[in-house]
C-alpha cells in the first residue's frame, strides 16, 4: 500500500472512531440544526426510559416555532424490558436482517433500534392525519425525532398527573382520550403503554404522546390485553373525578367492534 493509501486509511479509521464516541444527542441535534429546522436548543424537558426530550426553536423565518426533538435511547439503555411483547406481529421482510434481529447481534440490535424510532415516526404520522391527538412529526434523525412542541417558551405541557381538573374538565379530557383511543384502534394502532404519565394537558386539551412501542391489533397475539391495560389505566386515573367506568367493559365493547369492521 503506497503512503498515501496508508494515511487515507487512518484518517478513516480515525473519522470511524470519531464518529463511534460522538454523542448520540449531539449527533441528532446537529443533523436539525444542519437542516434548518432548528436554530436553537432551549432547555431539556424530560429524561425517560426510553429517551430523553429537549425544547428547540425554530429559525425565525420559519416563524420561531417550538419544536421537541426526542432522542432515543439505545436498545441497551432503554427502561422496556419485555420488548418481545410489542415486537410480536411486526414482519421485517429482508431475511438476512430478520435472523440478525432474531440472533440479538450488534447488527441486529442496531437494525431493531432503528425500526423502534420508524415505528413512532410513521404512527405518529398516520394519527396525526386521522385527526387523533398526538404531536405532528416533522423530521426523523437517525437517533431522535423532531415533532410538535407542546407547552411554551417557559415551560413544557405537564401530564395529566400534574394538573388538577375540574369537573367538566375531567369529562371532557376522559371522553377525548376514549375518543382517540378508539380512533387509533380504527386505524390500526394501540399505544399499548398509556397511562396519566404519557397524556398532555395544554390549552384545555389533552394530547397522548410516546407511540414506540404501539401495536398492530390484526398481527399482535398480545393485542387485547394491552388495548384492556391502556383503558384501565385511564379508567383507574380519572376514577379521582368521580368518573366510575369499568374499563373491561368498555375494552371489550371496542374490540368487538374492531373486530366487526364498526369503528
Amino acid at each position: 500500500m503506497s503512503k498515501r493509501k496508508q494515511l487515507r486509511a487512518l484518517d478513516e479509521a480515525e473519522a470511524q472512531e470519531l464518529f463511534a464516541e460522538q454523542d448520540p444527542v449531539e449527533m441528532a441535534l446537529d443533523t436539525f440544526l444542519a437542516e434548518g429546522l432548528i436554530s436553537a436548543v432551549l432547555y431539556p424537558v424530560k429524561s425517560g426510559k426510553e429517551a430523553t426530550v429537549y425544547c428547540c426553536q425554530a429559525p425565525a423565518a420559519a416563524g420561531g416555532k417550538l419544536f421537541a426533538a426526542k432522542i432515543y435511547r439505545s436498545r441497551d439503555h432503554r427502561g422496556f424490558k419485555n420488548d418481545a411483547v410489542y415486537q410480536e406481529g411486526r414482519v421485517i421482510t429482508k431475511g438476512q436482517v430478520r435472523r440478525a434481529v432474531q440472533k440479538k447481534s450488534r447488527f441486529g440490535r442496531e437494525v431493531q433500534f432503528d425500526l423502534w424510532i420508524d415505528h413512532e415516526f410513521e404512527a405518529l404520522t398516520i394519527l396525526h392525519r386521522a385527526g387523533v391527538s398526538v404531536p405532528q412529526p416533522v423530521a426523523r434523525a437517525q437517533s431522535a425525532i423532531l415533532m410538535e412542541y407542546i407547552g411554551d417558551h417557559q415551560r413544557a405541557a405537564p401530564s395529566l398527573g400534574g394538573n388538577d381538573l375540574s369537573p367538566r374538565q375531567a369529562r371532557i379530557v376522559f371522553d377525548s382520550v376514549l375518543n382517540d383511543i378508539e380512533r387509533c384502534l380504527a386505524h390500526n394502532y394501540i399505544h399499548g403503554d398509556l397511562s396519566a404519565h404519557n397524556i398532555l394537558y395544554w390549552q384545555q386539551r389533552a394530547r397522548i404522546i410516546d407511540f414506540p412501542q404501539a401495536v398492530d391489533p390484526r398481527f399482535n397475539p398480545n393485542a387485547f390485553f394491552l388495548l384492556a391495560r391502556d383503558i384501565e389505566n385511564v379508567c383507574q386515573y380519572f376514577a379521582r373525578y368521580d368518573l366510575l367506568y369499568d374499563g373491561r367493559r368498555i375494552s371489550e365493547q371496542l374490540w368487538r367492534k374492531f373486530k366487526n369492521a364498526r369503528l
